[in-house]
């Protein structure tokens, strides 16, 4: 559903993320896993059609990725991207303006969920609060795939049981999930797949429930094999 083949994205002598070819399928939830740096968001933001790669291609249903992918790839930053005047109702009216896709009754029942009032100013918000407002954006569109950076950032351990179970409730066959973070055992109760990445390059791309049953290992396990001592065992 989602690939990529040698995408290369340089930013002046920097290379963020180098020739990665990696292709993603409806059905599972993908963890993509390093240390800061590594390249995930900048992966992530190429998927998505947010920014133009150096070399190389991401295609989106073997179509190149752009406008009308935007239609089907939900995305979520990191970065804060509302006006200062806005309030939580707003960002959803905001949301239902440009995506066909949005549901705002979904948006309504996820902001119940997660304790969230409609008309809180998205200024007077903590990070964590920001950051539940904006999974449940993201999760009201009806999309192919969903892209979310750092999910859990900034959120207490109560709110990342409901954002979990929220995530997976969006999990189908015909849907594809795609989340990056450093919060590794957070990750490993969610994914069924996990793409391990380091200084803009694909180490691999592991199936879960095979990495325990073959290799007697934990993703957790895995990534500190990988990062921790700067080589794949």
């Amino acid at each position: 559903m989602l690939e990529s083949k040698n995408l290369t994205r340089k930013f002046g002598s920097k290379t963020a993320v180098d020739g990665v070819t990696l292709s993603l399928k409806p059905g599972h939830i993908y963890a993509m896993l390093g240390p800061n740096g590594s390249g995930k968001t900048t992966w992530m933001k190429m998927a998505a059609g947010l920014m133009k790669p150096t070399s190389g291609e991401v295609t989106f249903q073997g179509e190149p990725v752009g406008i009308a992918s935007r239609e089907q790839v939900a995305y979520m930053s990191t970065e804060p991207y509302f006006y200062a005047w806005m309030s939580i109702r707003d960002a959803g009216k905001y949301y239902e303006d440009f995506f066909a896709d949005f549901s705002m009754s979904r948006f309504k029942d996820l902001l119940t969920r997660m304790d969230l009032e409609e008309d809180l100013k998205i200024r007077t918000l903590s990070s964590g609060m920001v950051a539940k407002m904006k999974i449940a954006l993201t999760l009201s569109r009806d999309a192919k795939v969903y892209m979310l950076d750092e999910p859990f950032n900034g959120i207490d351990l109560l709110a990342r049981d409901e954002i979990r179970t929220t995530i997976l409730e969006a999990a189908r066959e015909d849907k594809l999930l795609l989340l990056s973070s450093h919060l590794v055992e957070e990750m490993e109760a969610i994914a069924d797949q996990a793409v391990f990445i380091r200084n803009g390059k694909l180490i691999e791309v592991r199936d879960l429930e095979e990495l325990r049953e073959t290799d007697g290992v934990s993703m957790a396990d895995r990534y500190r094999m990988i990062f921790g001592h700067g080589e794949v065992n």
